[in-house]
């Protein structure tokens, strides 16, 4: 083959020249190709991940009105006594409004708090305590503004009341009366939401001493180790006149014994580490949360739950405020008092409590009250912590 002058090249040396210069321009392509395909790539990842932030973001319900109406009444709010420790209520509603929640009968008295629970998160994140309390406690609720805009009068009443009467923020004001502890955040979930959330985690392993056969509560399981899926899991933390002894207690200790549970089957899953196991949980959770708007966002959240994941089962203690049968009103509670508020000041202060299975009385004081000096001993109170609600 001649060169460009018309000189014969060397024996070969043509073909080598020409297979080096192609072997170039593949490379070349090859590595646009693979930049391209990288970029492709890492857009379609990108895509991909706001897609999905866009569609977990945009599933939560902002509360909005309950802000607007707690900003009302901001000047007679508790104070925050201890910075970065965080008080968040959690109201399980009884509304048969939406899809999925119509199954459970027809709601002929309005929207109700089927559970609420009182979360405090130490400053230091290395324990969490989740407060019952009970729907039948009389306790004063404030005057608070109703749905249709009008203003209800300030009455004594069952506590569930308050969430019947004024949504979430007649409910939180109802628990800062209460306890003068300062609502930082709440979240509201639904039946349907619970039931998703149970589902997105494979179900929840609970511990039975006996076999339950229950028609109302829609429940039929063998003694012993049992896995509840969420439909299930709804009926054993809600039945209440049909299963078990049939009082708010015993329902109260099977929504803290599952409640338990829950939290071990998330760490021991490793559910907030695992992106593949963290998503359905959060779709999940999101599609079903009504909050404050600080916490309507998955930054907010993620916030949240950055603290949670560090936090061992030993140290999530369940309890329920001390309590007792209403004097004029069996059926109904009032508060045990003075443990009741010893409870309150330890979580106002953020102090620690302790928890024992146990009569319902709490143990230890202050020092001046035993008329000793120095320290006060940590006070103990019935109840439960996660890691006694395994099945092993």
């Amino acid at each position: 083959m001649p060169d460009s002058a018309g000189k014969p090249l060397g024996p070969g040396l043509g073909c080598s020249a020409g297979g080096e210069g192609l072997a170039r321009r593949r490379r070349r392509r090859w590595v646009r190709g693979a930049a391209l395909g990288a970029a492709v790539s890492l857009m379609a990842s990108a895509g991909i991940g706001w897609v999905v932030y866009a569609k977990l973001n945009g599933n939560i319900t902002a509360d909005e009105a309950a802000a607007a109406e707690l900003a009302r009444y901001e000047r007679e709010r508790p104070t925050a006594l201890v910075r970065g420790a965080q008080n968040i209520l959690l109201i399980g509603s009884d509304t048969r409004a939406g899809q999925g929640n119509r199954q459970y009968g027809r709601d002929v008295s309005g929207e109700r708090s089927d559970t609420t629970i009182l979360l405090h998160l130490a400053a230091d994140r290395r324990s969490a305590t989740a407060v019952s309390l009970p729907r039948d406690l009389m306790v004063d609720i404030p005057g608070c503004r109703r749905a249709d805009g009008s203003r209800s009068e300030p009455v004594f009443a069952m506590f569930n009341r308050a969430f019947e009467v004024g949504g979430s923020a007649c409910t939180i004001r109802t628990v800062e009366k209460l306890t003068d502890i300062r609502v930082d955040h709440h979240m509201v979930v639904d039946f349907s939401g619970f039931k998703e959330m149970v589902d997105a985690v494979d179900g929840v392993r609970v511990c039975l001493r006996q076999p339950i056969d229950d028609k109302a509560a829609r429940l039929r399981l063998p003694a012993g180790k049992v896995t509840l899926d969420g439909e299930q899991a709804l009926g054993f933390v809600r039945a209440r006149e049909s299963l078990g002894n049939g009082s708010d207690t015993d329902r109260i200790d099977r929504q803290q014994q599952f409640l338990g549970a829950l939290v071990n089957k998330v760490h021991s899953d490793d559910v907030l580490l695992n992106p593949v196991k963290l998503y359905p949980l959060l779709d999940a959770a999101t599609s079903s949360l009504t909050t404050d708007p600080a916490l309507a966002s998955l930054r907010g959240l993620y916030q949240l739950v950055r603290g949670l994941r560090d936090i061992r089962t030993e140290d999530v203690q369940f309890l329920t405020v001390p309590r007792k049968s209403y004097v004029y009103d069996a059926n109904r509670d009032q508060l045990v008092e003075p443990e009741a508020e010893k409870l309150f000041a330890r979580l106002r202060g953020d102090q620690p409590v302790a928890v024992t299975a146990g009569t319902g009385r709490v143990s230890g004081g202050s020092g001046q009250e035993t008329g000793k000096k120095g320290p006060s001993p940590t006070p103990t109170f019935r109840g439960n912590t996660a890691d006694e609600h395994t099945c092993e």
